[in-house]
């Protein structure tokens, strides 16, 4: 299989919207109704791509032009209640299932990684959960540490990976 990759646009959204959905959704099953349903909204929500688009690289895979896997690394200086301004960060880390376990969350978390030395950051963080388990094992092997326990959030366990750079 030919994988190529590129930076993601605005232009991106409905495919990185179904990109999410597809991850996202093999845990459905691990969730509650409400909890999937509040999860789905979250990854059905076109604005939010919109704006973490404007804060960060997106870095996509595409196979025969269509997106299978997709990271963003947000910049320093974009604070929220889990991530401090002075981090850098990843976000929606995502692989349709389909193409899972052919290196292409290793290699867009890579490029994010790469990305993060060009523009002179000093940290990325990252936070996943217990229903992640191949994703905690790819982060691990990268090289990120688990260091901090979050709230939970969809009744799941969630933790802070770093990664310093």
């Amino acid at each position: 299989m030919k994988y190529e990759y590129r930076i993601g646009t605005e232009n991106d959204l409905e495919e990185l919207i179904q990109i999410g959905l597809n991850s996202y959704g093999q845990f459905k099953n691990e969730l509650t109704k409400e909890n999937w349903l509040q999860l789905k909204s979250f990854l059905m929500d076109k604005n939010g791509y919109a704006d973490l688009l404007k804060k960060s690289t997106c870095f996509v895979c595409t196979r025969n032009e269509k997106i299978v896997g997709m990271a963003f690394l947000v910049r320093k200086g974009n604070p929220t209640d889990i991530f401090q301004k002075d981090w850098s960060y990843l976000r929606m880390v995502n692989v349709n299932p389909e193409e899972s376990g052919n290196g292409i969350g290793r290699k867009i978390t890579q490029l994010c990684i790469e990305q993060a030395r060009k523009e002179k950051e000093n940290i990325i963080i990252l936070h996943t959960s217990e229903m992640q388990k191949a994703a905690i094992h790819l982060y691990e092997s990268i090289g990120f540490k688990k260091f901090k326990r979050i709230p939970d959030h969809l009744g799941k366990k969630y933790w802070l990976f770093s990664l310093e750079i």
